[in-house]
């Protein structure tokens, strides 16, 4: 089978996947790509094949139930929005079924391609960033040197001094992390609510910078280069196969180098399927207000 006549195989399991075909006894005649229903299929060279392909991740895995013939189906089902786990997902024989592993290979991917893609220039630019990088040098030393995502060199130290200034009350800081598409996705909006909320406390917030190559000690440096009383970062957070848009924000009061974690406190799972990025903002900017009034953050802070 050469190349061509495995993508018109696979073609055709997702749309009979989808509900748009029954399944086929595949034959030699039978290697052409599926055509959308109602469509006239044209001669060959004149076929899109990805016009035919629908896109398996839009699909909402809380409301996916592939099991056959189940015994009490309907509240399994209700069971399910509870939850983006993979259950329920029924089988072939011993194996997952195609949809099922299909769907699996495609979140598998976005997870991957965020983890290693990065954050567009042109995104910064628009959302008024002053941009800096730590250490490293490129993705893999990102990956594979945590320590130096942690620190900056003295070009960037300068780039951070000027930029916030000395003991600023709040800092705020946006770093790629493990993610590119959970900082393209929530940044922007969480920042905004962010500002909104301090904004109604009196508190006035300077220009953020966004941190290339970013690991959650990066604040920590931060902290010692300008004094700040409160750092708040927006980070990305590895990436799994529920979403690889999750943004995670490290609220620390006081950071600097060899700060313990739990002096941190962490506001998790901001994405549109977790909490969204305008009321993760505005909880962020109740917490920053909350630390800077008791003057501690982490296991210290008693709400």
């Amino acid at each position: 089978m050469n190349d061509k006549e495995l993508r018109a195989l696979i073609e055709r399991m997702i749309a009979e996947v989808a509900g748009q075909a029954p399944t086929p006894q595949v034959k030699g005649s039978d290697y052409y790509p599926m055509e959308p229903q109602g469509v006239t299929r044209p001669a060959a060279r004149n076929i899109d094949p990805a016009a035919a392909i629908p896109d398996i991740t839009q699909t909402d895995l809380r409301r996916q139930y592939l099991v056959d013939n189940p015994r009490n189906g309907r509240a399994f089902l209700d069971l399910k929005q509870k939850t983006p786990a993979r259950i329920g997902l029924g089988r072939a024989g011993a194996r997952y079924k195609t949809a099922t592993m299909l769907r699996f290979r495609a979140d598998h991917a976005a997870a991957q391609d965020s983890c290693f893609s990065m954050v567009d220039e042109a995104f910064v630019k628009k959302g008024g960033f002053v941009p800096v990088q730590t250490l490293c040098k490129d993705k893999d030393e990102y990956l594979t040197r945590p320590d130096k995502g942690r620190r900056f060199d003295e070009a960037n130290q300068a780039i951070i001094r000027q930029t916030l200034g000395q003991k600023p009350r709040v800092a705020l800081v946006v770093g790629d992390g493990l993610s590119s598409a959970a900082i393209e996705a929530n940044a922007l909006d969480c920042l905004e609510a962010i500002r909104g909320g301090l904004k109604a406390y009196g508190l006035e917030v300077g220009p953020a910078l966004f941190v290339k190559f970013c690991r959650v000690g990066a604040s920590d440096h931060i902290g010692d280069l300008t004094g700040a009383e409160v750092v708040c970062m927006l980070v990305g957070e590895r990436p799994g196969l529920v979403t690889a848009e999750s943004m995670s924000a490290y609220l620390t009061y006081q950071p600097h180098i060899g700060i313990p974690e739990s002096k941190r406190t962490v506001v998790s799972n901001i994405h549109r399927q977790g909490t969204t990025a305008v009321e993760a903002g505005a909880h962020i900017a109740e917490l920053i207000h909350t630390m800077l009034e008791k003057k501690a953050s982490g296991i210290d802070l008693k709400l």
